[in-house]
């Protein structure tokens, strides 16, 4: 639960930062991939992979996982349907009895129709969602944290020694 809170604390306070956008992002879409496919296959861990090797918020990543993984039951079925689709196509019949002739591929599940559809569904809007989630983020930035920053209230907290004390700490603790 501490981890998932100092993940929610660290996406709140890079939502309010001036850096950050295509590492939010990126987690996002990566967390929509986490989140529309099955958990317990070789895909996320690649994901998960992905995600500590590569410059990703986290906290993005797990927050939109979690909220797509919920959104994702709902699409089950057009997920069969469209791996269904997928794996009955004659022109791929020898590549997919190939894959799961090779070692490690057939962990990955994708002669399972949800699986399948999923995956391919998750990975063709991957893209749409990073551009998405990269716009939203801008405009949060342009009118919210705009607006919060030039209330009275802000600038009361600003004014306290407490505020910067602690604006010393981050700066410190950044670099």
């Amino acid at each position: 639960m501490t981890l998932l809170l100092k993940q929610i604390f660290g996406l709140v306070r890079l939502l309010n930062s001036e850096t950050g956008t295509n590492q939010i992002a990126a987690g996002i879409a990566a967390g929509f991939v986490l989140g529309m496919t099955p958990f317990f296959s070789l895909q996320s861990i690649l994901i998960f992979m992905c995600l500590f090797l590569f410059r990703v918020q986290i906290g993005a990543a797990f927050l939109s996982a979690f909220f797509f993984k919920f959104v994702a039951y709902l699409f089950d079925p057009a997920f069969d349907l469209i791996g269904g689709v997928i794996l009955q196509l004659p022109s791929f019949q020898g590549l997919f009895t190939d894959l799961y002739n090779m070692p490690i591929v057939p962990m990955t599940r994708f002669n399972n129709t949800v699986v399948m559809g999923s995956g391919v569904v998750s990975l063709v809007l991957s893209p749409f969602v990073f551009i998405l989630s990269r716009l939203a983020v801008l405009k949060y930035r342009a009118t919210v944290v705009a607006r919060i920053k030039g209330t009275k209230f802000w600038k009361a907290i600003q004014a306290t020694s407490f505020f910067k004390w602690y604006y010393k700490y981050e700066k410190i603790t950044q670099h």
